[in-house]
């Protein structure tokens, strides 16, 4: 491994997170309030690391797949730490381990907290923590690429680490140019989102906290109990849309600017992801109104918000779900596991992998049925090459044996076992909220520092798909490195 390239790659990230605070200090001057000083000295700590590491010599500019995995967790590890210290300087969030939590939880769009009272919070603290969320979203690195785009050598073995699902692919053949195009995207429609809410009456600091966290699908909102303190019908089904659309694959938005409109449509995952959501919305309706919680109308409600922030997992709440029906608690778990669009800013297996393991197992009954016949496996009439089903399979493998370790260290802590289950559940997904003592009236705070720890292993591992962490932390990684 590269290493002088690596540290080099990241001091240039940890100094484009330094210029991310300045929108915050400059929020926290407008509202005069006391949280501006740590914003300032955040910025001087962040900047001066960066700068340190940016000035690394370097002897060998060859940059490997691994070097690209490589730079990417550590810059999300990195991101974090740093992004963690308003909330310690500020004295938000006094103890270091509670404020990595919160950080990873935002950088990641986790949106889980160990914040039991928020809107007493400073506004240049609450603007950080639902811009972490928006930085987030579509990836920081992808970010920088798109600002900065001749800074980084090995750009696409960067975005290929940093990008959701089970393939990633360029728009346009400049991969500068692609991160152009994601985020031209992705500020266009989070500026119509802060415009719509507006409109529906939500004030202008809200509505850009919502936005932010609508757009990355983190969750963050500066009211103690979220979007359900406003008892705004508009705005919750502003939020609903635009969660669902952030949850869309991003390619297909761009094959819509240019004029392929059909395309949509004829996407396999797109028609899936939207499927899961009506018939998701449409049974827990049914179970609500039948077990006499709401009238049809709040059951109708209720049921579309839900189901369109926890599919997306974006995890804003309206009720509390936690007291629902076990029949509709169990379908959001499942959308919790489902997720979104693969290439979208929400976490979750992704919509596309379950389509691909569904139709991988088809394949294999089909194959004991007809073992003379040649089967391939097709999506929106495109033929899946083995390595992307392989790549699924070992995901999904991941995926399961990460819950399963993490579950079992979680529940030293004693809690129930829907509790320890579904906090593994909301933080690998990167939902936020789970069931029992994670629901969305409670938080994160109760549990063990080093239960903590492994939620933030766990969140950035999930929003990373796993490999950039196992292989920054695999010891062959690291062998005949160039110093």
């Amino acid at each position: 491994m590269n290493i002088r390239m690596v540290l080099k790659s990241l001091g240039i990230v940890i100094m484009f997170e330094g210029l991310c605070m300045i929108p915050s200090l400059l929020v926290s001057m407008i509202y005069h309030e006391d949280d501006a000083v740590s914003f300032v000295i955040s910025i001087l700590i962040t900047a001066a690391a960066g700068l340190l590491l940016y000035k690394i010599p370097i002897r060998n500019s060859k940059f490997y797949e691994r070097d690209g995995y490589a730079v990417v967790a550590l810059s999300w590890i990195a991101i974090s730490l740093f992004g963690a210290f308003p909330f310690i300087i500020s004295n938000t969030v006094p103890s270091f381990i509670d404020a990595f939590f919160e950080t990873v939880s935002g950088f990641t769009t986790t949106g889980s907290t160990i914040l039991k009272e928020i809107e007493s919070l400073p506004r240049g603290i609450l603007f950080w923590r639902s811009f972490t969320n928006w930085l987030g979203g579509m990836g920081v690195l992808v970010l920088t690429l798109a600002v900065l785009p001749s800074v980084s050598a090995g750009s696409l073995h960067i975005m290929k680490a940093e990008a959701t699902g089970p393939s990633a692919e360029k728009l346009v053949p400049k991969l500068g140019q692609t991160a152009k195009i994601l985020y031209t995207i992705y500020t266009v429609m989070t500026c119509i989102q802060i415009i719509l809410l507006l409109i529906s009456g939500m004030p202008l600091f809200d509505s850009i906290v919502h936005a932010f966290a609508s757009a990355g699908t983190g969750g963050f909102s500066n009211r103690n109990s979220s979007v359900g303190a406003y008892g705004n019908v508009y705005a919750e089904i502003i939020i609903t849309l635009f969660t669902i659309m952030f949850g869309v694959n991003f390619g297909l938005y761009y094959r819509l600017i240019r004029g392929d409109a059909k395309g949509i449509f004829k996407d396999e995952e797109f028609r899936f992801y939207m499927g899961t959501i009506l018939a998701s919305v449409v049974l827990i309706t049914i179970n609500l109104y039948r077990n006499g919680l709401y009238s049809f109308g709040q059951s109708l409600r209720h049921s579309s918000f839900q189901v369109g922030t926890i599919i997306t997992t974006t995890g804003f709440s309206t009720a509390d779900f936690n007291l629902w029906p076990s029949f509709s608690k169990i379908i959001l778990v499942i959308l919790m596991l489902f997720g979104a669009c693969a290439g979208s800013t929400g976490g979750g297996i992704k919509c596309m992998r379950i389509l691909l393991l569904i139709k991988t197992a088809r394949r294999e009954i089909a194959g004991i049925i007809h073992p003379r016949a040649v089967h391939t496996i097709k999506v929106s009439n495109r033929v899946i090459g083995e390595d992307t089903v392989k790549g699924t399979l070992i995901y999904f493998f991941i995926y399961i044996m990460v819950f399963v370790v993490s579950t079992l260290l979680v529940s030293l802590n004693g809690k129930d076992l829907v509790t320890s289950a579904t906090s593994v559940i909301a933080t690998i997904s990167n939902i936020g909220p789970g069931l029992g003592g994670v629901g969305p009236a409670s938080n994160f705070s109760d549990f063990s520092a080093f239960s903590k720890l492994i939620f933030c292993f766990d969140m950035i591992a999930g929003r990373l798909e796993f490999l950039p962490m196992l292989i920054l932390f695999s010891p062959m990684s690291w062998k005949k490195g160039s110093i």
